[in-house]
């Protein structure tokens, strides 16, 4: 109950439609009981002989205007019942993406890719079910069986107690079939989204399973673990084979009573054949909403266990939340300081330890070192998509724990070294840095990275699509359409990791130049494994086993003769 009620929280707005979709349901339910009535008028007005063509008319006329008033109350039901529900499910995904956003890199690097896209779109869309159908169909049917049974009990009280002889055993196959099913239900929408993780890692890594000839390996795991997830389809499928008849059996058993003993009493004249008439079709109208009721287990159980996925994620806390008191970062100037900071991705697996410089506004400061000793993590932590364990991180004086998340990130521009490109044009991933940039502006930060001879050379220039993660582009030119990127955003901070690993010495060269050009009007903290890039750094933190080494120029560090010089030589 309280899961469904934090979703229908989500769907306030339009709480309108899902009323007006059980009001239509009821009225249409309403209409449905004139039948039994009409039915039992005529049965005694032609038992007795007293009815003539103008009341059987009428009888006529008024079953056609409760057919047509039906027919306009379930469409309009079935209608505001999917706005409703898709505008919640459409309102749904889109909480889950922003709190997605929200959320920090340890959550994304503790789940798959794959498994977050089945929550947030599969795992929510399941709730149609529950806007549209389950709970209208709750509601409405209750109150159905409400009114059904007054009829009933109205027609012959002691033929209306009979016919509740199957509903205890109805209770009771819901409640089995609901605690056998339910977890049934979990397992299969967990298994999906691993279904849905291994598609997707799959595809992503086509070439390399090409590549290394295991088509046929993972052909065979794909189909073992399909088979798996068919099983359990099967076993739920099963359980609801059993409990759909034996509900369906439960109510035959209510109609074998009345058809004997009604017809029991009918015979020796204890209830009139026009009322035995009326009841046998107000029978039908009684068990109806229990069948349907039971039916909403199994859609409840299948929209509990999505739900639950769905609010695992609406629920996660982001170890990176802004102070209460975070105030915008402003007018900066780019110098960072860290300050004895400590940091471990897992408890007892320290990453860096007691971390510690500063880089002025305007100098160039390089990173260097082994894999794997806590670079990428430095420049991580300066874009805040991690806290430091121990220690404090400072820009232009102030803690940035205590600034704003946007205002911090607006400040900085980032170039990785596995470059991620959106599918679009050239263009657009180049402006992607830069909220309304101008063509002019666009082709300026691609000459700055020596990008703009090659992309004139694509068939249409900036206006080329590039492909999902620009797959119709070199390891060089995405790095080169990356880092132009970052120039356009014109942040103080430019932070590159392995900004130029892909591309060739020319336009290593030519990036280098770029770069110095840079320095002086932008903080520049650069990883490398290529020392030439950073041979004119204004500072060089050589670091090893999470540690800062050695210090200084590239000349100093060559005098020194330890670890730098060492890289050198290699």
């Amino acid at each position: 109950m309280k899961l469904i009620l934090r979703f229908l929280k989500i769907a306030k707005p339009w709480w309108w439609a899902m009323g007006v979709t059980v009001a239509a349901l009821i009225a249409a339910a309403g209409l449905n009981l004139l039948t039994p009535q009409i039915v039992r008028q005529l049965t005694a007005g032609l038992t007795a002989n007293t009815l003539d063509d103008k009341g059987l008319l009428q009888l006529v006329l008024l079953l056609v205007g409760s057919y047509v008033l039906r027919w306009l109350m379930r469409f309009f039901a079935m209608y505001l019942a999917h706005v409703a529900a898709w505008s919640a499910v459409g309102e749904l995904i889109a909480q889950v993406y922003t709190k997605l956003q929200a959320l920090s890199m340890r959550f994304f690097g503790q789940r798959q890719t794959g498994d977050l896209m089945s929550r947030a779109v599969m795992d929510s869309r399941q709730m149609e079910t529950l806007f549209a159908h389950t709970l209208p169909d709750l509601f409405s049917n209750f109150c159905v069986l409400l009114g059904v049974t007054a009829l009933l009990f109205s027609i012959h009280p002691r033929l209306a107690l009979l016919t509740l002889i199957p509903v205890p055993g109805i209770a009771v196959l819901s409640r089995v079939f609901a605690k056998k099913v339910v977890p049934l239900f979990h397992k299969n929408a967990k298994m999906l989204g691993e279904l849905c993780s291994i598609f997707q890692d799959n595809i992503s890594g086509m070439k390399e399973i090409q590549a290394f000839g295991r088509e046929e390996t993972e052909r065979l795991k794909m189909l073992s673990f399909c088979r798996a997830y068919a099983g359990i389809n099967i076993h739920a499928n099963f359980a609801a084979g059993l409990f759909h008849p034996s509900v369906e059996f439960c109510t035959s058993v209510g109609t074998v009573v009345v058809v004997g003993i009604g017809g029991w009493l009918s015979t020796r004249h204890q209830l009139s054949v026009a009322d035995l008439m009326g009841f046998f079709m107000c029978l039908g109208l009684f068990y109806q909403p229990l069948t349907t009721l039971a039916r909403l287990a199994e859609d409840l159980s299948a929209c509990v266990a999505s739900g639950r996925r769905v609010l695992e994620i609406l629920e996660s806390e982001s170890e990176i939340g802004e102070a209460a008191d975070a105030k915008p970062l402003q007018n900066v100037r780019g110098e960072i300081v860290f300050r004895d900071v400590s940091f471990a991705y897992q408890p007892d697996e320290p990453v860096l330890e007691h971390i510690s410089f500063t880089v002025k506004p305007g100098q160039m400061i390089a990173l260097v070192g082994p894999t794997g000793v806590g670079k990428t993590t430095i420049v991580s932590l300066v874009e805040r998509f991690y806290d430091p364990n121990e220690g404090q991180i400072f820009i232009d004086g102030q803690d940035i724990r205590g600034v704003t998340l946007q205002s911090l990130r607006e400040n900085m521009a980032m170039v990785l070294q596995d470059v991620f490109l959106f599918n679009g044009t050239v263009g657009e991933n180049i402006a992607y840095g830069l909220k309304d940039a101008t063509q002019a502006q666009i082709e300026e930060a691609a000459r700055a990275a020596c990008a703009d001879s090659f992309i004139r050379a694509l068939p249409q220039g900036y206006a080329t699509e590039i492909g999902e993660r620009g797959q119709r582009l070199s390891g060089g030119q995405k790095q080169r359409l990356a880092i132009a990127r970052a120039v356009l955003r014109g942040a103080p901070i430019l932070l590159l990791d392995e900004a130029t690993s892909a591309v060739d010495n020319e336009t290593e060269a030519q990036i280098q130049t770029a770069m110095e050009q840079l320095g002086g009007k932008h903080t520049i903290l650069v990883i490398a494994h290529r020392l030439s890039t950073i041979q004119k750094a204004d500072s060089i933190l050589v670091i090893d086993e999470g540690r800062i080494k050695e210090q200084g120029t590239h000349g100093e560090l060559i005098a020194l003769g330890g670890i730098y010089a060492g890289l050198n030589r290699m």
